[in-house]
């Protein structure tokens, strides 16, 4: 599914990815864990497209993505690649139906069927009463439901999911967990999800350990 080659990646004088390497399975739960630095979330954003590797290459289902142009690259995430942030990033002017909708526009799908297909996720995720609500009509676990509805759209070959549950409370913690796990079994999604969430992690399909730049 996803083959990480070699990732070196610096800010400065520091060396915060060390010839990373690492296959992910399909379908799967990834969870990545580490201390704070270790360089999960630099991986994260260099798999997901957000960030370029000083070497080192990244593939999704075969295709090198250090080899697409700015343009094909940023075509090819809004297709491929869904991202779940800890902060929602719901825009605040629009509705949940709306915000679930955008990257469906922006990849130029008929209006229609992304409306058609919005409104499906919205209401598998149990938000078929909340679509016309505004984010801050939501409770914190709604908004990131909404967010994740947002993330599945254009049904994406992979999640990135980066500490998604840091800021719920135990109970939206647990739902959006079980969620995850509906998700891969119902939609067969694949997740890559970096988190400190020892509940979580040890939930995964897969446990991978980061420390200083290098799994462990």
């Amino acid at each position: 599914m996803i083959e990480v080659q070699k990732i070196v990646k610096s800010f400065g004088n520091l060396t915060v990815l060390k010839e990373v390497d690492i296959e992910i399975p399909a379908e799967k739960i990834v969870a990545i864990v580490g201390p704070s630095g270790a360089g999960k979330t630099t991986l994260l954003q260099i798999m997901g497209t957000l960030s370029k590797p000083d070497s080192g290459r990244v593939l999704i289902d075969g295709v090198d993505l250090s080899v697409l142009s700015d343009k094909s690259l940023a075509a090819y995430r809004n297709k491929n690649i869904g991202f779940v942030f800890q902060f929602h990033h719901l825009l605040p002017e629009f509705t949940a139906l709306e915000n679930v909708c955008i990257p469906g526009f922006i990849g130029r799908y008929p209006k229609g069927d992304v409306e058609k297909k919005a409104k499906e996720l919205l209401s598998f995720l149990g938000l078929e009463n909340r679509m016309e609500h505004k984010p801050a009509e939501l409770s914190g676990g709604e908004q990131q439901r909404v967010a994740v509805a947002r993330a599945l759209i254009n049904q994406p070959k992979v999640i990135f999911a980066d500490e998604p549950s840091g800021n719920l409370d135990s109970k939206n913690k647990q739902e959006l967990h079980e969620l995850f796990f509906t998700l891969r079994d119902e939609l067969k999604q694949t997740f890559v999800v970096v988190t400190h969430d020892k509940q979580l992690a040890s939930m995964a399909d897969v446990e991978l350990t980061m420390n200083d730049g290098r799994f462990v």
